[in-house]
């Protein structure tokens, strides 16, 4: 069986250490030129490949938006008010919602890699760990998201909406209902933790391991009460600023909306597809510049964590002194 070594050597010195942020704020001072060229390359390539397939989801969805503009038409010529229905839509953008995680996740791992390097201060010339890193990405999306999902659909199969009355299986207002219609809230809680718990895996791959190795190497160094309030610490400051950062670039870029419309709705004719190209183009600039503002900081801050808490090997001319002195 294949064995996987980090990457990294232990720390030489003993004496204290310095925090966590102050150390990631070093390591991407220092290489800032590397760090922000590597930042704007994936960036760059990963919004370029986010654009050719949200085009092509358009293309793929045209037949769709153009029932609803002769829908619109025909309504228009009733004098009767048109509500279109998205369902449609929604299954198109569901069904595609891999191809944009793929696109996601190779960018983040690319990143990942880099500020890995940096942390570990290996030459440029080293080759990337990008296919354990996504591997790391995909397995970890498949054990934190599968059981929410399961519960959602359970739950909406036994207490959705739109199960009738004769077909019950469980009474409306009974106390096996509740549970099942809150048990998707229970299920999303035990996803969050074990993303928590799984957060370090990432940089685990970028620092040597498997996929499955640096999955058990976060588990294992998140299980201590150390670990886990070192990582939710970390966690929950980076997720906040993020999610801030997401909701300010949106909201600042909400004038492309009306431009990206009005562009697309004179090049194709099309109403409904102009309407949604506008409601995507601030959203795709926020998700871009907030990746290229945060994710180095998140990938580094992460991968030093990692360093400071995965256990010090130990070098083969200890192990010998260890055998020799306990013969």
């Amino acid at each position: 069986m294949p064995m996987h070594h980090d990457r990294t050597a232990p720390p030489a010195h003993t004496g204290p250490q310095r925090g966590i942020t102050a150390t990631a704020f070093t390591v991407l001072r220092r290489n800032r030129g590397a760090l922000a060229g590597a930042t704007g390359r994936v960036v760059g390539l990963s919004g370029l490949a986010g654009l050719l397939v949200t085009a092509a989801v358009f293309a793929l969805a045209w037949p769709l938006f153009t029932h609803m503009r002769d829908e619109r038409v025909r309504y228009h010529l009733m004098e009767d008010p048109y509500l279109h229905d998205h369902t449609d839509l929604t299954l198109v953008a569901l069904v595609t919602l891999p191809l944009f995680l793929l696109i996601l996740g190779t960018g983040t791992a690319a990143l990942q890699s880099v500020c890995s390097r940096a942390v570990a201060a290996e030459p440029r010339g080293s080759s990337p760990r990008l296919r354990p890193v996504l591997a790391v990405y995909v397995l970890r999306g498949l054990i934190v998201w599968s059981l929410p999902l399961l519960v959602l659909y359970v739950a909406d199969r036994l207490t959705g909406d739109h199960i009738d009355t004769e077909d019950e299986v469980l009474a409306r207002g009974s106390w096996p209902h509740a549970l099942v219609e809150v048990s998707p809230v229970a299920a999303v809680f035990v996803a969050v933790l074990l993303r928590l718990a799984l957060t370090l895996a990432p940089a685990a791959a970028a620092d040597g391991l498997g996929a499955r190795a640096a999955l058990r190497r976060s588990w294992t160094l998140t299980r201590t009460r150390a670990g886990a309030v070192r990582v939710l610490v970390l966690a929950l400051p980076l997720a906040a600023v993020t999610a801030g950062v997401l909701r300010l670039v949106v909201q600042l870029a909400l004038p492309l909306r009306p431009l990206v419309r009005d562009l697309v709705e004179r090049g194709t004719g099309n109403f409904f597809a102009a309407y949604y190209a506008g409601i995507l183009a601030p959203v795709i600039v926020g998700i871009l510049v907030t990746a290229a503002v945060t994710l180095p900081v998140i990938c580094t801050a992460f991968a030093v964590l990692q360093g400071r808490l995965r256990p010090p090997r130990v070098s083969p001319r200890g192990a010998g002194a260890t055998a020799d002195a306990t013969a």
